[in-house]
């Protein structure tokens, strides 16, 4: 008999064991054999061996059955911590957490491994499913972005503290995903009061886009309503400041053949004004900062 076959018999006897003790009692023994809240399957799992309720979380993920394996990984932290049986058992949890989308639940069990073992052989992978649950709580840009954030944080860790794995690439990528969807509300809210004439508050978005998120796929667009903005108030050298940005920067823009088109219906070309904040800015656009 294999390994895990005298497994199941050895749980099956136990759970056999159980119910024969309780025939004192012939209410609970009906409630052993029937009653649809008792599930046979779960009893014993606190006794077993650390590494048999391991293999056991493994063999549930070979067998697509995530809820199980979940269950036995948790078992194995819960019933023998600080063990090395233990360790794996945080590591599988986390991920197997992170396939059920259970990314909450993901996010603190990783953690809390990274609390423990922050320089475990495991670190750089369970710090990146940390990332990777984030990541996919991020919504649209209409809506908090809170999970942006939180990715970015996580992902940075991936990279300052594990330069040299394999996660690395993706999690820069993840950040600069992230980085786009901050830009993104940035840009939303400040259309939002552009569109109301509420110019200042317009740019003062604009403004974050184009000092905090100068390489995102927003800056085109910031830089151009910025020009929309600045001409709307009258405010000439701003926008043909604003507007030689762009020009410099992406010249084959439509959002800087836009932004010229409108500076010449009132007889101005861009023109860059060195102490302006939106050339200091322009700077590190140049520079690819």
């Amino acid at each position: 008999m294999s390994h895990l076959g005298s497994v199941v018999v050895n749980k099956a006897a136990r759970i056999a064991s159980i119910c024969v003790m309780m025939t004192v009692s012939g209410a609970l023994l009906a409630a052993c054999q029937s009653d649809p809240d008792i599930d046979i399957t779960k009893l014993g799992v606190e006794t077993d061996p650390p590494d048999v309720l391991y293999n056991q979380g493994l063999a549930n993920i070979k067998a697509g059955n995530m809820v199980e394996a979940s269950r036995k990984f948790d078992a194995v932290d819960r019933q023998h911590p600080f063990s090395e049986s233990s360790r794996k058992a945080l590591v599988m949890s986390t991920f197997v957490k992170y396939r059920m989308a259970r990314y909450t639940d993901a996010i603190a069990t990783g953690n809390r491994y990274m609390n423990l073992y922050p320089r475990s052989d495991d670190s750089a992978y369970v710090q990146y499913l940390v990332g990777l649950s984030h990541w996919k709580q991020i919504v649209n840009v209409t809506q908090d972005q809170k999970s942006s954030l939180q990715t970015i944080d996580a992902m940075q860790k991936v990279v300052d503290n594990y330069p040299d794995s394999e996660y690395v690439e993706d999690a820069q990528a993840k950040i600069r995903f992230a980085r786009d969807q901050l830009a993104g509300k940035e840009m939303q809210v400040g259309r939002y009061y552009l569109e109301r004439k509420e110019y200042l508050a317009a740019v003062s978005r604009f403004r974050v886009v184009i000092e905090k998120y100068p390489n995102t796929n927003q800056i085109e667009e910031a830089l151009a309503r910025l020009v929309e903005a600045y001409y709307a108030m009258g405010v000439a050298q701003e926008a043909q400041t604003a507007a030689a940005v762009l020009g410099h920067n992406y010249p084959d823009s439509q959002w800087y053949a836009d932004s010229y088109k409108l500076l010449q219906t009132g007889g101005l070309q861009p023109r860059e004004n060195p102490g302006s904040w939106i050339a200091r800015a322009g700077k590190s656009l140049l520079l690819g900062g």
